[in-house]
């Protein structure tokens, strides 16, 4: 490869490179425990409906994060002082507030402070260090953060610790376990912390593909132009495993992963691809996105594309296709042909990604939904979201509200922490997840990607 693309360093976050369901909710080729060995919650650690935590989110939270049940307050039968009364500090409510909730209980329950990192087997594995980054981002775009004394400086140390941990992930010379066929040469980031912390290993181009979109949205946050440069490292190791073989069924695609086991492409990887694709075309005007993106997604839709409307899980090398729906399979592609109509114009894009939003409402009914790991519904939610920030289509952000106030209602813990699965557990992926939805309908779409 050649151009821009070949030259990309990951700067700050990532040097230049010295070289050119795994349970019954949901299959999922990532290992055992990827997501940190979860603690089973009992029953008398669930949150009471009428907690303090949720009168200080304002009760009931309404789509835009502000509208719950009116707080109503007892006349005062005292003397009215003569000294005027100081004026009361802002706060949050509603769904900044509950996404604040969220946030802390996260940091408490699961990061190590000092470290950069999270809990896990020591340290979580990327996939749900990727989310913890993606709530953070998006924690920092929430409406009326700036007016809370304190809290964007507390935000902008946060964003900068997740940072410190994810270099912590970084490979730039492919050391650890054997890796398989897929092995690039350019630096990309572990499933697992890598040496000499960590064992290091596989890589999952989907993790990586995360972890760049959220590297975009601190770029577009901050301005540090080592973000930005970090995620065109990141596109060019996905570029580099775009897989042609001729003997594949539906030559193309990214693989899941770079693993020697590893013998599927995937939605989750080609879908995101386009998208990161498509934002560093916009940020950058290099023309060598664009074209990837629109490969990357017209590949997902020739070859997992079903009659339904709905986008498989994979194809393996034999052409076979796995007739499993998640819904942030149609997510991601939902927001990819959202952005590839913003950055080409061309209105059949968003035509195809509101066919793919009615099919997947169709589909993914709130039970559907809810035997998920929300992790899933939280990329489906945003994507969504960012559609029907173009379009206005029903339902809304109605949809991810309820979700996630049935989560505040029935899945919370005492110590603020979200439960899911059966019996209900906690961990830091649903955590983040639950995070980002609250967060999500509590900050501008256009801060989405």
């Amino acid at each position: 490869m050649t151009g821009p693309l070949a030259g990309a360093c990951l700067l700050a976050v990532i040097p230049c490179a010295s070289a050119p369901p795994a349970g019954a909710a949901h299959a999922s080729p990532y290992p055992a425990a990827a997501s940190h060995p979860p603690r089973v919650a009992r029953a008398r650690e669930f949150a009471r409906q009428a907690s303090s935590s949720a009168n200080i989110a304002g009760g009931a939270a309404g789509p835009a994060g502000g509208a719950g049940s009116p707080s109503t307050k007892t006349p005062s039968t005292k003397t009215p002082s003569r000294k005027p009364k100081a004026k009361p500090k802002p706060t949050l409510r509603g769904n900044p507030a509950r996404a604040l909730l969220a946030f802390e209980a996260m940091q408490k329950a699961y990061y190590i402070r000092g470290s950069g990192l999270y809990q896990g087997e020591p340290f979580s594995y990327l996939w749900p260090f990727s989310q913890a980054l993606a709530a953070t981002v998006t924690m920092s775009h929430v409406t009326g953060v700036q007016k809370v004394p304190g809290l964007s400086a507390k935000l902008a140390r946060e964003l900068n610790a997740r940072l410190v941990g994810l270099h912590s992930y970084l490979d730039t010379d492919n050391s650890g376990a054997s890796e398989g066929t897929f092995t690039s040469q350019l630096a990309a980031f572990d499933g697992t912390v890598a040496p000499p912390t960590g064992p290091g290993g596989t890589k999952y181009y989907d993790d990586n593909e995360w972890v760049a979109i959220e590297l975009l949205r601190i770029y577009e946050l901050t301005h540090n132009s080592d973000a930005l440069g970090s995620a065109e490292a990141i596109m060019a190791f996905v570029m580099a495993g775009w897989d042609t073989e001729p003997e594949l069924a539906c030559p193309g695609g990214i693989p899941f992963s770079n693993s020697s086991e590893n013998t599927e492409r995937n939605t989750v990887t080609d879908g995101p691809a386009a998208e990161l694709a498509v934002k560093l075309y916009q940020l950058t005007a290099n023309p060598q996105y664009l074209t990837f993106a629109q490969t990357a997604y017209e590949w997902v839709r020739a070859c997992l594309l079903g009659p339904n409307g709905l986008y498989a899980d994979h194809i393996g090398a034999q052409g076979k296709v796995a007739q499993t729906y998640w819904s942030y399979n149609q997510g991601s592609m939902i927001g990819a042909g959202v952005l590839l109509y913003q950055a080409t114009h061309n209105a059949a894009y968003l035509y195809q990604a509101r066919q793919a939003a009615r099919a997947g409402l169709a589909y993914f009914t709130p039970e559907r939904l809810a035997q998920e790991i929300p992790f899933f519904p939280s990329v489906y939610f945003r994507n969504l979201l960012y559609l029907d920030s173009v379009t206005h289509d029903p339902p809304g952000p109605s949809l991810p509200q309820a979700y996630v106030n049935y989560a505040w209602q029935h899945l919370r813990l005492s110590s603020g922490l979200f439960v899911y699965g059966s019996p209900p557990a906690s961990q830091l992926l649903v955590q983040a997840a639950i995070v980002q939805v609250y967060a999500l309908l509590a900050s501008p779409p256009a801060t989405y990607f």
